[in-house]
């Protein structure tokens, strides 16, 4: 069996393991990202932990997903975000090839996400879907008969900057938005609330955790709704940490989703929630490897 490499380079920490040709994930391990350290400190990582699994298991390709805007075919971060300093011009795929002598190919981690969910995961089976993940900011990507759906520059569905309220999508729906609110409202530092403590709050009765959920799931319905108004697809899935809350968002989502919907195009969307989770970019970064190079 043919066995690939899949890093997955998040903003926090870099996910590693060694995936087979079918799927099955042999092995796992994260380091943290040090992202602050800037773009060429983390591609020298990943070629330390390149070598470092290559010394355990022949590997037949390179599958990476990463943080950042990416150009698919050249393997390379062409816009980042001010959290990785100096990572746009990062050429993974063309260091690793002629490093490694091994193919290398390089997604975003959105879209990687979305592919894997797509290929084995909540949208399995689906025809079309939309993948949001919820975190710091808001992602999304778009899977239409198999293929990621990348637009023109390599940038679509960039759904975080979507006007919406005179302001924009993430600054109105993210998780860390939610956490900021209920500090704010309740007089303490930031860090002392994270998405675990909002909802137990909630479920206990904290009227202000309560109030402040509902705010963040009814920015989230409009979104979801206006996303749905172009896109049309069968299945909207939902990731990030804070989407492990299912049983306290699913119907709460659900009515919001169908307050901005209207009934013919609501009436054939459903909404799902990630399977995948922490595996969800070294999956799918394996995914686009192999719709490269064909096992």
């Amino acid at each position: 069996m043919k066995k690939y490499i899949s890093i997955d380079i998040g903003g926090t920490a870099i996910k590693y393991g060694i995936i087979g040709e079918d799927a099955t994930v042999f092995s796992r391990d994260e380091t943290p990202t040090r992202a602050e350290q800037g773009g060429p400190a983390i591609l020298q990582r990943v070629i330390d932990l390149t070598e470092a699994l290559l010394q355990t298991t022949p590997a037949s390709g390179i599958c990476i997903s990463t943080a950042g805007m990416v150009d698919p075919v050249r393997g390379e971060i062409f816009y980042a975000a001010p959290l990785i300093p100096n990572y746009a011009g990062t050429c993974f795929k063309q260091v690793l090839e002629t490093k490694f002598g091994l193919p290398c190919e390089v997604e975003n981690d959105v879209n990687c996400a979305g592919l894997a969910e797509y290929r084995s995961g909540a949208a399995q089976g689906s025809r079309s879907m939309v993948m949001l993940t919820i975190g710091t900011g808001i992602g999304g990507c778009a899977v239409l008969d198999g293929h990621i759906l990348h637009g023109a520059g390599n940038s679509a569905c960039e759904i975080g900057y979507l006007r919406m309220r005179g302001s924009d999508f993430q600054t109105l729906g993210a998780a860390s938005v939610l956490s900021a609110r209920v500090a704010e409202r309740k007089g303490d530092p930031a860090e002392a609330w994270d998405g675990r403590r909002i909802f137990a709050g909630a479920q206990a009765g904290d009227a202000v955790c309560q109030e402040e959920i509902d705010n963040m799931v009814d920015v989230l319905g409009e979104g979801i709704a206006n996303l749905c108004y172009v896109l049309d697809p069968e299945i909207v899935v939902l990731g990030g940490g804070i989407m492990a809350q299912e049983a306290y968002l699913r119907g709460r989502l659900e009515t919001a989703i169908r307050r901005y919907l209207i009934d013919s195009i609501a009436s054939h969307v459903r909404l799902a929630f990630a399977a995948h989770r922490n595996d969800a970019g070294m999956l799918g970064a394996f995914y686009h490897f192999i719709s490269r190079h064909p096992v």
